[in-house]
């Protein structure tokens, strides 16, 4: 069975790249929040919450929704729709953020807004309201990027028919240093010329996934 990334996104270094082409650098934004919060309306993505979401929540989301329009999931039961994403640090950002409300028994005040994202799926629960996806979903944790982890894990549910399609990829963030590579996988046959986009779709592999996210 052949598997196709169809298409891919990068966010680092205060940089997008998606299929190829860069689209979206800005050389003086030193903190994350301001950089996300320019690519997400540069991007014309509509999605309130997003102001609301942590930090590793709106890189994985951002980053999500920039490959998801390049692609098209007409004719795919949304419930055949997974997500698998990882990273190194899980939710750790946003875990020592609600360590800071509850740590002072004096002045104990945990933050509903802040608690709600002390879980690295949550990312994911975002994406896929934002998207209607009821499939598979999983958040990997690895020491460091790991295609062959991700390629297995998706290939098995392809492999079970648990999946039509996957988006995949790796979310990591530390203070305002951050990278992202989200890629949408799909069978044979699943290509992104419905949504009239010229990327040549790369066979879904640990060596191909490597090559995206070496990119520079």
């Amino acid at each position: 069975m052949d598997l196709y990334i169809t298409s891919y996104c990068l966010v680092r270094d205060n940089r997008v790249v998606v299929n190829d082409r860069l689209v979206f650098y800005q050389e003086n934004i030193l903190k994350f929040a301001d950089f996300i919060k320019a690519v997400y309306q540069q991007g014309q993505i509509n999605y309130p919450k997003f102001y609301k979401m942590d930090a590793i929540s709106k890189l994985g989301f951002v980053a999500a929704e920039l490959v998801l329009k390049e692609t098209s999931t007409e004719g795919l039961d949304s419930g055949a729709i997974g997500v698998v994403l990882s990273n190194a640090s899980s939710s750790l950002v946003t875990d020592i953020a609600h360590n800071e409300t509850i740590k002072d028994r004096n002045g104990y005040f945990p933050s509903p807004s802040v608690f709600v994202y002390t879980l690295p799926n949550i990312v994911i629960g975002e994406i896929c309201i934002k998207n209607h996806f009821k499939g598979e979903n999983v958040f990997l944790i690895s020491e460091s990027f790991n295609a062959r982890l991700l390629h297995d894990y998706v290939g098995e549910l392809f492999e079970n028919g648990r999946v039509d399609a996957c988006l995949c990829g790796w979310t990591e963030l530390n203070g305002d240093i951050f990278n992202a590579m989200t890629v949408w996988v799909t069978r044979a046959g699943f290509t992104n010329s419905e949504a009239g986009q010229s990327y040549r779709p790369l066979l879904f592999s640990a060596e191909n996934m490597n090559v995206i996210m070496s990119h520079n």
